[in-house]
């Protein structure tokens, strides 16, 4: 074989153990249920899950306990899923900006069989578009073609 070849299928070789090991690593959509499963069955595995904060009447985030002056790398709430499961989340991070603003949540982590809640790893925000139409007049004006 020539060396041009060899040196090829070690690319080739190279490439594709990356693409195995990227797809080894990737993490799932999931829901509080299925995450629990996936705990109980022994997979440690990242999975996202979606949905929403829990609020109250007034809009306030139920179960929001996060006090810095005593952990400020603890943040705990309680989020309701898209299949409507509630569970508690706990981030061992700093409470993110503009949390109580946000539409969705998306939460990376696992499910914490032991105590019983969501353990995140992450918390990714949709915050409400400033591109929204609320409020946007529309003044519509006549035009004459002759």
């Amino acid at each position: 074989m020539k060396k041009s070849h060899i040196i090829a299928l070690v690319v080739i070789a190279v490439a594709v153990a990356m693409i195995i090991s990227t797809v080894g690593d990737a993490s799932t959509y999931s829901d509080f249920g299925a995450a629990k499963k996936l705990a109980e069955g022994g997979n440690t595995n990242d999975v996202h899950v979606v949905g929403e904060l829990k609020k109250d009447g007034q809009g306030n985030i139920m179960g929001m306990v996060y006090e810095p002056s005593i952990n400020p790398n603890r943040f705990e709430f309680m989020m309701i899923d898209s299949l409507q499961n509630e569970s508690k989340v706990v981030f061992n991070k700093p409470k993110p900006q503009d949390l109580e603003r946000s539409e969705k949540v998306v939460v990376v982590g696992s499910m914490n069989l032991d105590q019983q809640y969501f353990e995140a790893d992450q918390i990714l925000l949709k915050c409400p578009s400033k591109y929204n139409n609320e409020g946007l007049e529309v003044e519509q004006t006549a035009m004459k073609i002759d």
